[in-house]
């Protein structure tokens, strides 16, 4: 099921989400719910604040649109490291269509999260991967990407965000 998507600057989006304790059939299916959001938006990556739900859940599949999809759900991920090298990356964001801004971030980073059952995952992920499951992990800690930059850029993109 499609579900709306939450637009800056709803409350919701400013929450830091608490860990998901319970893995079962709800949890699938907005997992499920969040994959085919992500999609039909047109998204590579969608976390659960974004439809509404405070929880440390978020899917993303950043091949989908050039190869096979590869959808990934990730539940109470966590960054174990991170690269100093960085890398400044233009983000779009689904809960701020249409404003994109450059966000510097780690080029490399060691994520840890539960699948949909509850076992544990672990990988390096580098490139937009890297890039993706920062921006999305940010969603879980109230986090949008206007809080990534400059606050005269930032003043900037939010005036012209809000009165169109």
């Amino acid at each position: 099921m499609i579900r709306p998507l939450r637009l800056w600057p709803d409350p919701v989006l400013s929450l830091v989400c608490p860990q998901v304790t319970v893995f079962d059939a709800n949890l699938q299916r907005l997992a499920d719910d969040m994959l085919e959001t992500m999609y039909a938006a047109q998204g590579r990556g969608l976390a659960a604040p974004q439809v509404g739900e405070s929880l440390r859940l978020f899917v993303m599949d950043v091949t989908w649109k050039d190869a096979e999809p590869e959808p990934l759900v990730c539940v109470n991920p966590v960054i174990v490291s991170a690269s100093d090298e960085t890398t400044a990356f233009e983000e779009g964001c689904l809960s701020i269509p249409g404003i994109p801004a450059t966000v510097t971030r780690p080029a490399q980073i060691l994520l840890r999260w539960q699948d949909i059952n509850g076992a544990g995952h672990e990988a390096q992920m580098t490139g937009l991967r890297a890039v993706c499951a920062q921006h999305e992990l940010d969603h879980l800690d109230g986090i949008v990407i206007f809080d990534r930059i400059d606050p005269d850029l930032r003043a900037t993109l939010e005036t012209g965000y809000l009165n169109r």
